[in-house]
């Protein structure tokens, strides 16, 4: 089996080195970039084109979300995860709507990011059970709601409380892959244009948008 090789963008040594520890312990990671800094991430990712970058948002020379609007598009086959102290509507409508394709909390746990880092790989869009829940509330215009089916409706619902693709599949009885088709039928329907970009449906209901920041 291919390992999924990952790179790592967090300005802190301390907590790049957590991270990196955690990486490295796994057997199907392989780790092939840490950087500290925007700029250099930059210049230095689409040399080594890994599967996906864990991503801070708060970094010197280029914020974590200029980093993605710029990389993105020299790497669209790379899937960009943030990993962030920040949890406020503007932030993940930025990241998201730059490309990336998940929104994690820095305090997620190494057994969270492990299965996230995983997920994200296999086509989900995993995010902190709060962040998941005011991208599901940006969704909510009742007549794009009414074209889901009900097995639809209740994968969006237990998305929307916070379960991530793994808890949704053992809740339903089925499986991850089924739980990916479903979602992205979901957004399908509910006209975005990408998993990642999902969030910006915020631009489209603002009176939802502000709901969600409260």
């Amino acid at each position: 089996m291919n390992k999924i090789t990952l790179a790592i963008v967090e300005d802190d040594r301390n907590v790049r080195q957590i991270l990196v520890g955690w990486v490295s312990a796994e057997p199907d990671l392989q780790l092939v970039s840490e950087l500290g800094d925007g700029l250099e991430a930059v210049k230095a990712l689409p040399r080594v084109a890994p599967n996906i970058v864990l991503m801070d948002i708060n970094l010197p020379g280029l914020t974590g979300i200029e980093c993605v609007a710029r990389l993105k598009p020299a790497l669209p086959q790379t899937q960009f995860l943030m990993l962030t102290v920040y949890e406020d509507a503007n932030h993940i409508y930025n990241a998201l709507a730059a490309g990336a394709s998940g929104y994690l909390m820095k305090e997620t746990r190494r057994a969270e990011l492990i299965t996230a880092i995983q997920e994200l790989h296999a086509g989900g869009s995993p995010m902190t059970g709060s962040i998941a829940r005011k991208v599901v509330r940006a969704f909510q215009n009742p007549s794009e709601i009414a074209e889901l089916s009900p097995r639809e409706r209740q994968v969006l619902d237990l998305l929307a409380q916070g379960y991530i693709y793994k808890e949704i599949a053992d809740l339903l009885q089925i499986s991850v892959s089924t739980v990916n088709c479903y979602i992205r039928r979901v957004y399908e329907k509910l006209h975005v244009q990408s998993r990642g970009q999902a969030v910006a449906k915020y631009a489209q209901i603002p009176s939802l948008m502000a709901r969600a920041k409260s």
